[in-house]
């Protein structure tokens, strides 16, 4: 089994910046593939970006330019440096993993999770 544990969430006014991290433990060959996630008031639970082991990324478009993902192979953590954060970015962020990535982060279901972390954003 994989398990995934998130970090770094918290509240910050527009404009601002936060940083997430997600460590993953237990059987992680089984992580290629990881990613964040959201869960918004407005919206239902959407892909936000991934990167696999080997660093390829995709990002969901709202985020372009304004969020950076990354990952430590090594230690088997995954960040999410979140810039110019916006009302809209409020909501509960996931780690997520997967044995293989996807085309696009849109659409896809990763097999396991982390219990998600709260990023509040006010004017």
């Amino acid at each position: 089994q994989v398990q995934l544990v998130e970090s770094g969430g918290g509240s910050v006014q527009a404009g601002g910046s936060l940083r997430l991290s997600c460590a993953a433990s237990g059987d992680t060959y089984r992580t290629d593939c990881m990613a964040w996630f959201r869960q918004t008031p407005e919206k239902e639970r959407e892909g936000v970006a991934f990167m696999s082991r080997r660093g390829f990324t995709n990002y969901a478009d709202f985020v372009k330019g304004r969020f950076t993902i990354s990952r430590d192979n090594a230690k088997n953590t995954l960040d999410l440096q979140m810039n110019n954060l916006e009302l809209a970015d409020t909501g509960i962020y996931y780690c997520a993993a997967d044995r293989f990535c996807p085309m696009y982060v849109g659409g896809w279901t990763p097999s396991y999770w982390g219990q998600g972390t709260q990023v509040t954003v006010s004017s």
